[in-house]
């Protein structure tokens, strides 16, 4: 039995926004593996299905990004799993330039608030997440704002292609380990490449 939790906020308004990668990735994966998904469970949109011959689990945390941690932590406790080894968070990262992904199996939270609210839920930070690049603020953008906005032109493409490469990553750590998704999808290069700062599609959708 594993768990695979996409981190994002509900609501029409926050679709597709930076901050949604997380629910991105869970719904290329419900379409993937034909989960059923609409189940309202652990204060999260839930589906159980088969990836890789596994019992899977997979969540989008209805309880708004900073408290992802009470909807995880209470899946977690109910099927008594070990986070270590059954447990994958999927999560936007401001500091990787977008069409980037950065798989690993602990770490701090980085200042994502969903990982840092996860690791205090559950004691721990053993739990392997993958982390798809959304790019840095900008000079003068306000962080909330930056983060709820949107991608346009080459920048949407390169995250919508790596929000594929992420769904790929996830079923490959289900059906052959942490190590092995690692291998195969991490970025090649060590440090990510400083991001070409761009205001988002419109102040509207930013909000």
């Amino acid at each position: 039995m594993y768990i695979i939790a996409g981190l994002g906020n509900p609501g029409v308004q926050y679709d597709r926004t930076r901050h949604n990668m997380g629910f991105d990735v869970i719904d290329r994966l419900v379409i993937r593996n034909r989960i059923p998904q609409g189940t309202s469970r652990f204060h999260s949109m839930v589906g159980s299905g088969i990836i890789g011959g596994e019992k899977v689990l997979l969540m989008k945390p209805m309880t708004y990004m900073n408290l992802s941690g009470t909807a995880v932590a209470e899946a977690v406790h109910f099927y008594k799993l070990d986070p270590a080894t059954q447990l994958l968070v999927i999560s936007d990262d401001i500091d990787l330039e977008p069409g980037r992904l950065r798989i690993r199996k602990q770490g701090s939270a980085g200042g994502q608030n969903g990982l840092k609210h996860i690791i205090k839920c559950l004691g721990t930070d053993e739990f392997a997440r993958i982390r798809v690049g959304t790019g840095q603020k900008p000079e003068g953008w306000d962080l909330a704002d930056w983060v709820l906005s949107r991608f346009s032109g080459e920048d949407r493409a390169k995250v919508d292609e790596a929000l594929d490469r992420a769904a790929l990553a996830a079923e490959c750590w289900v059906s052959e380990g942490a190590d092995a998704a690692m291998n195969r999808y991490n970025a090649s290069d060590k440090k990510a490449k400083k991001v070409k700062k761009e205001k988002p599609v419109s102040d509207e959708e930013s909000q």
